[in-house]
């Protein structure tokens, strides 16, 4: 399989460099040139198999021509048997057809460690085949970067170097990045918000010359294709789960780069039956805005308390636009080059097109707080404030009550304890064991200022071998 830039210009990679490159030359981001098809049949045959082993199914096609299939099945074993349930991906009811897909029972309780425990291995795996050193440069609005620490750390090939806006992520999430020792982990606070550290890192992958030319940066957000690979995957689980393939589903999406829903919408290109997907945002809506009246336009970033949300630039729609403007790079570069001076819009047949499958909300603290409150009045069932948007705008933007609504549960709500608070609940939730004493643990982090120079400077100075 072969993966082509959204922008056109670069070179069409195989899996091993697309893993690697993480951002194409020409500033674009890399997707199949085509996309495996499979039938309801072949579907159907998947019911009741093991989550590592559908993750086979669903991902192998995207990497066999780089990965044997007997390692990538230990690789998705290692990956998946980390998970603190049997199932993976357990899915609770709230209601009549309407579910919450639990994806943080993974070891940093987020859903990102679906896609970045299993990077970590692909990773190692390619380096040690290529004899390689990279750097790993990230930006978190919260939980990337303990996802890519955890499943990086280990890597012998690898330094890693993660961004986040300082005092802009909860104090779990920042602890969960700050206190892994290791001499190839380091941890950056940008006196700024997470699009200048996402803004930062896509400028230094279009220009390494700061390393000089002695190593490599590999991407770990999700612009990184493998990332949005193996999201796929949970959207096949819970649609068997509930009678896929011969019943078709909606999800709803918490949402603010875009990945984990635009795996949603390839899960369908690839054959799966889904009528509808919710783009879930906060109050920073561009992508609601979009979605609503065909107008993208970016806006003061305001700090909520879904902080993973707190996205302005939405990296990964660029993958739709790409497709929306029928695969014409020249088209979605000129599109985002405007974007970037003020307000643009689509022509309205695409923006229709769209429409056909999406939906969307921008739910404020206010209605957060108060799905909290709601859901654990009538389920006894806690929510983080991201799932809670998700379920807050599943229900605000249902079309078909017949068909199974299900929300992405995106973190556990150990993870911002300051929103269950505001929701006015009594409620702590608790951490794992695993993580009992987290805030006994030693932190370890750099705060710098919001300037490319210098953070590039610390990269340079501190990765293993400068």
């Amino acid at each position: 399989m072969r993966y082509i830039s959204t922008r056109g210009e670069a070179p069409a990679l195989g899996f091993e460099d697309v893993l690697l490159t993480g951002l194409a030359t020409d500033g674009g981001l890399y997707v199949p040139e085509s996309l495996p098809h499979f039938s309801l049949e072949e579907i159907r045959s998947w019911r009741g198999l093991p989550y590592a082993e559908l993750a086979f199914n669903v991902m192998y096609p995207f990497v066999e021509d780089a990965i044997p299939a007997d390692d990538f099945r230990i690789m998705l074993n290692e990956t998946y048997s980390g998970f603190a349930h049997q199932s993976v991906a357990p899915l609770v009811q709230l209601d009549s057809n309407e579910w919450v897909m639990e994806l943080f029972r993974g070891p940093t309780l987020a859903f990102k460690d679906f896609a970045l425990q299993l990077l970590g291995r692909l990773l190692d795996y390619v380096l040690e085949k290529r004899k390689q050193h990279v750097v790993i440069m990230g930006a978190t609005s919260g939980d990337t970067g303990s996802a890519a620490i955890e499943g990086c750390r280990r890597c012998e090939h690898v330094d890693i170097f993660i961004l986040h806006p300082y005092q802009r992520v909860s104090e779990v999430q920042r602890r969960q990045m700050t206190t892994v020792q290791g001499d190839n982990i380091h941890n950056i606070a940008v006196k700024g918000n997470f699009d200048d550290c996402q803004r930062m890192v896509k400028e230094s992958f279009g220009d390494q010359s700061f390393l000089g030319g002695k190593t490599q940066l590999a991407a770990v957000n999700s612009i990184n294709w493998a990332r949005i690979m193996a999201q796929i995957v949970y959207y096949f689980q819970a649609s068997l789960a509930l009678g896929g393939p011969d019943r078709s589903m909606a999800f709803s999406v918490p949402t603010g780069n875009f990945g984990d829903i635009f795996a949603g919408y390839l899960a369908k290109k690839m054959g799966l039956p889904i009528s509808q997907l919710v783009i879930a945002t906060n109050r920073n809506d561009i992508l609601h805005r979009f979605m609503s009246g065909n107008r993208y336009e970016q806006q003061q970033l305001e700090h909520t308390l879904s902080p993973s949300m707190d996205i302005m630039v939405s990296s990964n729609f660029e993958r739709l636009l790409f497709d929306l403007h029928g695969r014409d790079g020249v088209a979605v570069k000129d599109l985002l080059e405007n974007a970037a001076k003020g307000p643009v819009s689509i022509e309205d047949y695409r923006w229709k097109a769209a429409r056909k499958l999406f939906d969307s909300d921008a739910v404020d603290d206010k209605a957060t707080c108060d799905t909290i409150r709601e859901i654990y009045a009538k389920n006894e069932y806690l929510l983080d404030p991201h799932t809670a948007i998700g379920v807050r705008a599943a229900r605000n933007c249902r079309r078909d009550e017949t068909v199974p609504m299900i929300t992405l549960g995106t973190a556990h709500p150990a993870k911002f304890p300051d929103a269950i608070v505001e929701s006015g609940l009594s409620v702590k939730p608790q951490l794992p064991p695993h993580m009992a004493d987290l805030f006994e643990r030693e932190e370890r982090y750099t705060v710098l200022d919001n300037d490319l120079a210098e953070v590039q400077g610390f990269l340079s100075k501190h990765w293993k071998n400068a």
